[in-house]
């Protein structure tokens, strides 16, 4: 055999080899489980792991939004008129939230921390300044003080003179720095000199700015994976104690700034807020990519704050059987001291038309008041996020108030926000490389599959070549040795059996023949040599 087919042969085996190697890789699926058992190792919420620092100090900005609906009627309203609101905002703030007092706990199957919050203003990315603008609303204060005592006629008396000495109406006209931070409210301050545990400052962020919160309790994620951030207890509480039904009083899922790697399309998140008092689950809405990475983007559906007709799951989210609203809103009034408070989607994004239709200057789009989260699917890592969530209030007829009988039933828009972070620019080179090296090991059973098809490809190649070659020889061989020579008897001839004798043996053609017949000369000499 022949240095080239050996060389041949070898292409081959090697092909073989690799294509046979790659098969058994990708059934054992040996790639994928090392690579996707080192991601469950390294993503968890333990000193030294990838992602804990990160957790811990968040890189990308965080900005919140406020946006406030101004009463432009207030006077017309107060007759029957239907309320025309006006959109004032966004007032945007830099969001700074790292956390405070982080202890590995229980040997570090958990982690405690709390999550204070900071809020700069930033007026290049603002509408309008907060401590001039003026917001004609709902009093707040007003409201939750007659929602307190509206079932006792003696209290509600005292209270309606409160009221008038205070010169508190149903409406106040306060800057948006009032409303958000807190002012000294004069009904407020009558009602704590009698009152304990009373604030007289009011503000929809009041002590919200630097404060503490409440302690969380998170799962590291070390014994399984699926446990990554997710809320153990929160205030030392694993269930909470606002609802009615166990499954509403649950603390399921993370606080939605860490979620589990290896996402699925089909799994259902669940995300624990606070501000709401409750769990919400998200779905699997469409792919998207965020600066060049891919992720998932989950979204609440309308089952999150369905009525209980339409989700009888959702009944134990009713204060009362008579304090049960329609889809699209949640009275969270058990945790706001009995306050009215209703939170919703940004203009009632996902609910019943006839809260939209009650007012004039409402207008819900899903790309502008939708919560969203982008998820890469590998890492859990958010990429991008938007939280958006609305106060109202509601107000109607309380029978022991008589200021309140011109008033209708009505869910009331105070201000929503968006909390919105994006991933940096550092971060997304960080997170590229990871996924680069998760690929590559990923695919080595495919890029060994590859590598094994194209020597497969050179061997053929290389095979149909030599096989002509050697047809192209075999038919172009010149027999350098003459098989007879002439012997002395004239008409017989001998075969050649002389090494040495190299002379050639050339057939001679018909055209030769012929030639030499009309040739004289050589004629000649063929009758002497008969002769």
């Amino acid at each position: 055999m022949t240095r080239r087919s050996c060389c041949v042969y070898g292409v081959g085996i090697a092909s073989v080899n690799l294509l046979v190697i790659a098969v058994g890789l990708i059934l054992s699926r040996v790639s994928t489980n090392f690579i996707h058992g080192r991601l469950k190792r390294e993503i968890t919420l333990t000193e030294g792991s990838r992602v804990f620092e990160t957790w811990k100090s968040p890189p990308p900005p965080v900005y919140m939004q406020y946006f406030f609906f101004n009463l432009t009627n207030l006077k017309e309203f107060e007759k029957g008129a239907k309320p025309v609101l006006s959109q004032v905002g966004p007032y945007t703030y830099r969001e700074y939230r790292p956390k405070a007092n982080v202890t590995i706990v229980e040997n570090g199957t958990k982690v405690s921390a709390y999550s204070p919050k900071t809020f700069v203003f930033l007026p290049e990315k603002s509408i309008g300044d907060p401590n001039v603008d003026a917001i004609t609303t709902v009093n707040i204060p007003a409201w939750a003080a007659m929602n307190q005592v509206k079932d006792s006629f003696f209290k509600a008396i005292f209270l309606t003179a409160w009221m008038t000495n205070a010169n508190a109406d149903l409406f106040t006209t306060r800057t948006v720095q009032e409303l958000l931070w807190g002012y000294e409210d004069a009904l407020l301050a009558r009602i704590a000199q009698s009152k304990d545990g009373v604030e007289k400052v009011f503000g929809l962020m009041y002590k919200k700015n630097g404060s503490l919160g409440g302690e969380f309790v998170y799962h590291t994620g070390e014994q399984n994976y699926m446990d990554y951030g997710r809320v153990h207890t929160w205030n030392g509480q694993s269930r909470l104690t606002f609802w009615t039904s166990n499954q509403s009083n649950s603390i399921n899922g993370t606080d939605g700034s860490a979620f589990h790697p290896l996402l699925s399309k089909d799994e259902r998140l669940y995300v624990f807020t606070s501000d709401l008092c409750r769990s919400i689950f998200m779905e699997f809405e469409k792919d998207v990519t965020v600066k060049g990475i891919p992720a998932y983007r989950f979204t609440p559906p309308r089952d999150v704050l369905a009525s209980k007709e339409e989700n009888p799951a959702n009944e134990g989210f009713c204060v009362t059987k008579q304090e049960c609203l329609g889809t699209g809103l949640l009275k969270v009034s058990p945790c706001r001291n009995g306050a009215p408070v209703v939170a919703s989607f940004p203009h009632f994004y996902l609910g019943e038309p006839r809260y939209v239709n009650a007012f004039e200057g409402l207008n819900p789009v899903r790309e502008h008041h939708q919560t969203f989260l982008d998820l890469n699917p590998t890492t859990g890592v958010p990429v991008r996020a938007s939280k958006r969530a609305q106060i109202n209030i509601l107000i109607s007829k309380l029978s022991n108030f008589p200021i309140t009988k011109t008033v209708n039933e009505t869910i009331f828009p105070v201000m929503f926000l968006n909390e919105s972070v994006e991933i940096d620019d550092a971060s997304v080179e960080r997170l590229k490389k990871l996924l680069l090296i998760v690929s590559l090991v990923s695919n080595f059973p495919l890029l060994i599959l590859g590598l094994g098809a194209i020597l497969l490809i050179i061997f053929i190649v290389l095979l149909v070549r030599t096989h002509r070659q050697q047809k192209k020889e075999v038919e172009g061989i010149a027999f350098t040795k003459p098989l007879y020579t002439a012997s002395t008897t004239p008409d017989q001839f001998t075969p050649q059996t002389t090494a040495k004798d190299d002379t050639p043996f050339t057939a001679v053609s018909q055209e030769e023949k012929e030639e030499e017949k009309e040739d004289p000369q050589n004629g000649t000499e063929m009758h002497s040599y008969e002769q």
